[in-house]
C-alpha cells in the first residue's frame, strides 16, 4: 500500500501505521500526473481521496480554491490511474466523494441516484465533488476504467487539528480551530463556554459516523465485486439534531446536574438543514452497517480534544 501526501494542510504528521511493512508514505503533489502514474503502475486498485477539504467556515473562505484545486488533484488523478489501467494491471478507482453532493435534495432518507435528479449543489465544495462522480463515470463511458463511489456522511474522529491556511473563527468567546461541528462543539465545552453558541437553532440533522466504522466501509466497497460501477452512501443510520449533539457532549463533560444554555448564531449560507441517507444499499450490497454510537465516539474524541487543547495544539 503507498499513500501520498503534500502536508499541505497540518504540515508532516506521525501515523500509527507509518512503520507499517506493508504500507509506504510518499511525500508528493496528487496533481503530479508522472509521480501518480509511476506508484499505480503496480498497483491492483487506486483510491482517488486527496482534496482541499474543511468544515463550513472553510466552504466560503475557499470557494474558488476549492473548486479549483481539487479540480486539478482529481484530474491528474484520474489520469495517473488511466494510464496504470491502459498498461493491464490496475483493476479498479474508488473516489471518495461526499454527502455534499446531496446538498440541494428534497429527498429524506436520500437514496444512491437523488444526486442526478436533484438540483445541483450550491457550494463549490458540493459542486465540485459532485464532479468527481462525473469523472468516474466518464473514464467508465469512454475508457472502461471500472469505479466504485462512497460518500461519508459527517464523519467524526480524532485527528483533527488546526489547518496551516486556517484563519481564527469566533465563536461566541472562544477562537475555533477545526471548523467542524463536534470538535468545534467539544473544544468551546471544555473551554467553559456558557451559554454555549452553535450555528442556527440547532435543528439541522446529521449523521454522525465514526471514523473507524467508514474506513471499513470504503475497504469493503474496495473489495467486493458487487461494488463495480456502483454508488454506496457511507453513514450511520442515527440521526441527531445540532442540539441533541450539544446537550450529548454538554453531560459527558458537565455531567447531569449542570444545565445547558445555548446562544444561536446566524448560520452559514450552506449549513444544510437536513442531511439523512439511505443507507440499505451498502448494508445490501456490501453488507456494511456503520455501528459505533455516537456516545462511543465522543468518549475517544473529547479526551484527545483534552489533551490537544492543553497541548497548545488546538
Amino acid at each position: 500500500m503507498v499513500g501520498v501526501d503534500n502536508f499541505s494542510k497540518y504540515g508532516p504528521v506521525k501515523r500509527s501505521f507509518d512503520s507499517d511493512p506493508h504500507y509506504r508514505l510518499v511525500e508528493g503533489d496528487a496533481k503530479d500526473v508522472r509521480l501518480l502514474t509511476e506508484l499505480a503502475a503496480d498497483c491492483d486498485q487506486v483510491v482517488a481521496g486527496a482534496a482541499m477539504i474543511g468544515g463550513i467556515s472553510y466552504f466560503h473562505e475557499f470557494a474558488y480554491d476549492l473548486l479549483a484545486e481539487n479540480e486539478r488533484i482529481c484530474a491528474g488523478t484520474f489520469d495517473a490511474a488511466l494510464n496504470a489501467f491502459r498498461r493491464g494491471h490496475l483493476r479498479k478507482i474508488t473516489v471518495v466523494s461526499s454527502s455534499m453532493v446531496f446538498e440541494s435534495t428534497t429527498a429524506f432518507p436520500t437514496p444512491e441516484g437523488a444526486q442526478l435528479t436533484s438540483p445541483p449543489p450550491r457550494s463549490t465544495y458540493g459542486f465540485q465533488k459532485l464532479a468527481t462522480e462525473y469523472f468516474a463515470r466518464g473514464a467508465h463511458e469512454q475508457y472502461g476504467l471500472p469505479f466504485t463511489i462512497v460518500r461519508p456522511f459527517n464523519c467524526v474522529g480524532i485527528g483533527e487539528r488546526r489547518a496551516l491556511r486556517d484563519h481564527d473563527v469566533m465563536s461566541g468567546n472562544v477562537k475555533l480551530a477545526m471548523s467542524h461541528v463536534v470538535p468545534d462543539l467539544v473544544q468551546k465545552v471544555l473551554k467553559g463556554q456558557d451559554p454555549l453558541h452553535i450555528l442556527g437553532d440547532g435543528s439541522q440533522v446529521r449523521h454522525y459516523t465514526y471514523g473507524g466504522d467508514l474506513a471499513r466501509g470504503i475497504r469493503l466497497a474496495m473489495e467486493s465485486e458487487r461494488a463495480v460501477n456502483e454508488d454506496f452512501n457511507l453513514s450511520t443510520a442515527q440521526s441527531t439534531t445540532v442540539r441533541e449533539l450539544a446537550e450529548v457532549i454538554w453531560r459527558k463533560v458537565h455531567g447531569p446536574d449542570k444545565p445547558l444554555r445555548l446562544v444561536s448564531d446566524a448560520p452559514y449560507e450552506h449549513d444544510v438543514q437536513m442531511r439523512v441517507p439511505d443507507v440499505r444499499k451498502a448494508r445490501e450490497l456490501l453488507g456494511f452497517e456503520a455501528t459505533t454510537p455516537l456516545e462511543d465516539v465522543l468518549d475517544e474524541v473529547i479526551p484527545w480534544i483534552r489533551d490537544e487543547i492543553a497541548a497548545r495544539r488546538i
